[in-house]
């Protein structure tokens, strides 16, 4: 029992002599540690990347000598790389890259600017939150995809029924983020405003809004995948160009190369708009912490 008792003194003053030494570093040491941490996070995320397309491209190899299983289930990723470069030589890569970039900017962008008008409506007037919270908890849950004929029927076969839907499935999903955030502002900010003579929409702009920024760009990350989702949907369906058009062209001509190279390039077009998203957050949240990440790194 007295060993045992003076193994737990001896760790504990070596923890607290931890404790102390990590105190009195440096704050540029720190900092200079915390870079070093996030750069080498990113090394390992890309070499994570780059090994996981060796790994296919090996399997796709061996199963062409091996026979496992048919080859054009499983193209290589060189095949698919391939299979981009023809694309780009017949100049239409780029044609149905960009229509599909252009209909998610303006979806989203419509569905986002709805949802924080809506979140505001909701989170100031009881009686609108009574009237529209039931409706779209009842149609919340409903699949995108229930939704496409009655959109195509509606609004055509154009651009309007691809933008629509995707609008709608930000706006469905943002919702809930954008009230919470204007719900949860602090009553004291808005009471000292007030109390220093600020106007209604003043105190809206300049204490809700920013009080809420930080729950809307958290929602703009969450629903993306969903907004995503709702533009494959829609190009797969009354469309002749875009990504999503490409899967379903290849899906009736069997070409599986075709297929990966348009899912990849919707994985890519993802990653670009959370990157994008994230270093706003950043740049406009500098002052916004993550107590577990900063626990864990510390």
């Amino acid at each position: 029992m007295e060993a045992y008792k003076m193994n737990a003194e001896t760790i504990m003053k070596e923890m607290n002599k931890k404790i102390e030494a990590e105190a009195n570093k440096p704050h540029t040491s720190r900092k200079s540690e915390k870079a070093l941490r996030e750069k080498r996070n990113k090394w390992y995320k890309i070499l994570s990347l780059v090994v996981f397309f060796i790994i296919w491209e090996m399997v796709s190899r061996i199963n062409v000598y091996q026979g496992w299983f048919n080859p054009v289930f499983l193209p290589s990723p060189s095949l698919i790389v391939k299979t981009g470069y023809d694309y780009m030589e017949k100049g239409i890569l780029l044609k149905h890259i960009g229509i599909s970039l252009y209909r998610m900017l303006i979806g989203f962008m419509i569905g986002t600017i709805i949802a924080v008008i809506g979140g505001a409506l909701i989170a100031s007037f009881k009686w609108i939150d009574n009237m529209l919270m039931p409706i779209v908890n009842m149609i919340g849950p409903i699949p995108v995809l229930a939704f496409l004929p009655m959109f195509l029927i509606w609004f055509g076969i154009g651009e309007g029924s691809k933008i629509t839907l995707i609008a709608y499935t930000t706006f469905i999903a943002m919702l809930p983020y954008v009230t919470d955030g204007i719900k949860n502002t602090d009553p004291l900010l808005i009471r000292s405003a007030v109390s220093l003579g600020a106007s209604k929409t003043q105190v809206f702009i300049k204490i809700v809004l920013n009080s809420a920024m930080p729950n809307i760009f958290t929602g703009m990350k969450a629903c993306l995948g969903l907004a995503f989702s709702s533009l494959v949907v829609a190009e797969m369906m009354g469309a002749s160009t875009g990504l999503g058009y490409i899967i379903v062209d290849a899906k009736n001509w069997f070409k599986m190369a075709d297929m990966f190279l348009a899912a990849i390039l919707i994985g890519i077009l993802y990653t670009l708009f959370f990157c994008v998203l994230t270093i706003l957050e950043n740049i406009l949240f500098k002052w916004k912490k993550d107590g577990i990440t900063s626990a864990v790194e510390s």
